[in-house]
């Protein structure tokens, strides 16, 4: 029997712009339902939330070194699982030559270290055989977070888009984002953020931010809805490129920042705890102002020698790698279950009681506690399986009779698409 291992995020941004409320209560909800249904010890699980000052801040160096941590003393027979409740993100992207989406799909820690979906793809690409890596995020633009993985449900990559117009006897339509060459991104040449394209999510209605006493608990306390609660407000789970590039300027003092120049901040403010791909997309960068002839500022060449003062600097060797990433084994150990589709927002609902969550946690625990035969106080350890197939289709008819849009995803291989909902 192995090892049941779990790191759960919940990030509010409390008197932040970008504010939710939901978060936390998701991750003591899926807390307690991995120790009561699941059989997780609770040694076994690790807790990072910004509003409980018990836990480790879920900064971008935390979330990953609990990540690593995670991955790298897994055996074959072991059980992992990720749960994310906050902000998505998506950035343009700096080639456009890989990707399974177009964008970079990013999660945003409290300190906005953004940590993208290549990211995600090396790290399940660590993952032994015989072991599991099961990634619920309750975020918005998730359908892409771990790039590289089939697609079982949705229609987020640019190849499931594709095969449904081959199967419609269609031709593929153009693709839906013009990608940028990597010089006109250095050089900032989005200069209107109105190039981000919108995104379609489900209908809302904007709840207050700061509503007295639906400020969540610091301590993560436990609420579910009630059977009889009232039509809940909903927010997003997205944060707008605006927003952030200005909570970006506010974080780091520079009053620069724009959509071109995002990569370049995230690294000169974060350094050696950066993405790798933001070092990784720096170091390219620096290389390829130098090929071409061009000047390479006092800026960018201190970030170079940065890099190469690393022990466990990437070298990069060409454009192409800064979206490949190096050289490695696929994702094929892993699966994700996306709050929405890539180009859709997750809603953060708040009830007239004023309990709040994520909508598609809060499905999950009512599909788990229905699949247990018991009420939502009932479920017992080795109740009745529910497959990740089957969690997403009746994620996606629970939502739906609910009145959200959003639809969630699953992406994974054939045979982990048929085993059971984290073990």
């Amino acid at each position: 029997m192995g090892q049941k291992r779990a790191v759960l995020v919940g990030i509010n941004y409390p008197g932040t712009d970008g504010e939710l409320k939901g978060c936390l209560n998701d991750v003591a909800r899926m807390r307690r339902c991995l120790v009561e249904r699941f059989g997780f010890e609770e040694a076994g699980i690790r807790v990072l939330a910004d509003a409980d000052p018990s836990t480790p801040p879920p900064t971008g160096a935390n979330i990953r070194q609990e990540l690593e941590r995670l991955v790298e003393g897994a055996r074959a027979g072991d059980t992992l699982f990720f749960h994310y409740s906050g902000h998505g993100l998506q950035l343009p992207a700096e080639t456009g030559e890989d990707d399974d989406t177009g964008y970079d799909e990013c999660i945003v820690p409290c300190d906005l270290n953004l940590i993208k979906d290549d990211d995600f793809t090396e790290l399940v690409a660590k993952v032994p055989d015989g072991c599991l890596f099961t990634m619920v995020s309750d975020s918005c633009h998730s359908g892409g977070l771990i790039d590289k993985t089939k697609e079982q449900i949705g229609n987020s990559t640019k190849q499931s888009k594709a095969q449904q117009h081959r199967d419609r006897g269609m031709n593929p339509p153009p693709a839906s984002c013009t990608c940028t060459p990597l010089l006109r991104i250095i050089h900032g040449a989005f200069k209107s953020l109105g190039n981000h394209l919108p995104c379609h999510g489900h209908k809302q209605k904007q709840s207050t931010q700061n509503s007295g006493n639906d400020k969540p608990d610091a301590k993560a306390t436990e609420a579910e809805p009630s059977a009889n609660a009232g039509v809940a407000t909903t927010t997003s789970r997205s944060l707008p490129l605006p927003t952030f590039i200005e909570m970006l300027r506010d974080k780091t003092g520079r009053h620069d920042v724009g959509v071109g120049s995002i990569r370049t901040t995230l690294f000169h403010h974060f350094g050696h705890e950066a993405s790798p791909k933001v070092k990784r997309f720096v170091k390219a960068m620096v290389a390829r102002l130098r090929h071409d002839g061009k000047d390479v500022d006092a800026e960018h060449g201190h970030a170079d020698g940065a890099l190469e003062q690393e022990q466990d600097a990437v070298p990069v060797r060409g454009v192409e790698e800064v979206y490949a990433g190096p050289a490695a084994r696929l994702p094929r150990n892993g699966v994700l279950i996306s709050g929405c589709q890539t180009d859709e927002t997750s809603a953060d609902a708040t009830t007239p009681e004023g309990v709040s969550y994520g909508a598609l946690s809060d499905a999950i625990q009512s599909i788990l506690a229905a699949g247990s035969g018991s009420g939502r106080k009932g479920r017992k350890r080795g109740a009745a399986t529910v497959t990740n197939r089957e969690l997403v289709v009746r994620a996606r008819e629970l939502m739906a009779k609910q009145g959200y849009t959003q639809h969630p995803g699953l992406y994974c291989s054939d045979e982990h698409a048929e085993l059971p909902f984290i073990c």
